[in-house]
């Protein structure tokens, strides 16, 4: 029987090999600082989109022209709001955006045309289109409770808002926070008015 004969590496392929394996080490650093970097990136846009803002999808017409269809845009977290303001609010397990016409202890009334007032003083409304006082089922002039919002669509006739008793004034437990910016369609980018 023959004795296995085994030769020693040269000095070349043990370089070879050591730099293999330098290579090996390398690529796990590399991978894991990779790794770690990613999972942090998304743990901190989890945070930030949970506490700060929120993305959102539009659909429905009540918003138009301000708002069309399709239309992707961020709402910063916030819960006081001024007048005029576009919320986003909670209702029915759906997200809701409307504007913001009146703070609580406001008296707000719409005439037969459409035209709001509130607290006696007649609202320029550029934004609005198709002014109405239907739907409604609350009687006017109506004073906003307290810690609710009276909010209404831009596109009034076809608006479910806080004229109907179906959505009513918005809660502050309700509220998402203040629609301040469109992110799509990207000819349409920048903030709200």
């Amino acid at each position: 029987m023959g004795e296995k004969v085994y030769e020693k590496p040269t000095l070349e392929q043990l370089r070879k090999e050591l730099k293999r394996e330098n290579n090996k080490k390398e690529y796990r650093r590399v991978l894991r600082n990779t790794l770690i970097v990613v999972v942090v990136v998304a743990a901190f846009a989890v945070l930030v989109s949970s506490f700060f803002i929120t993305v959102l999808k539009v659909t429905g017409d009540s918003m138009t022209p301000t708002l069309e269809t399709g239309q992707i845009v961020i709402a910063q977290n916030s819960s006081s709001f001024e007048p005029g303001e576009l919320i986003a609010f909670y209702y029915n397990n759906k997200v809701l955006v409307k504007r913001v016409l009146g703070s609580p202890g406001d008296k707000i009334n719409i005439d037969s045309d459409g035209n709001v007032t509130v607290n006696g003083i007649a609202l320029d409304e550029p934004y609005a289109s198709e002014k109405s006082l239907e739907p409604t089922d609350i009687s006017f002039p109506y004073q906003v409770p307290e810690n609710r919002y009276f909010v209404l669509g831009d596109h009034r006739s076809a608006s479910i808002d806080s004229r109907s008793s179906v959505v009513g004034c918005v809660t502050k437990e309700q509220l998402i926070g203040k629609v301040i910016f469109r992110v799509f369609p990207f000819d349409s980018f920048g903030t709200i008015k």
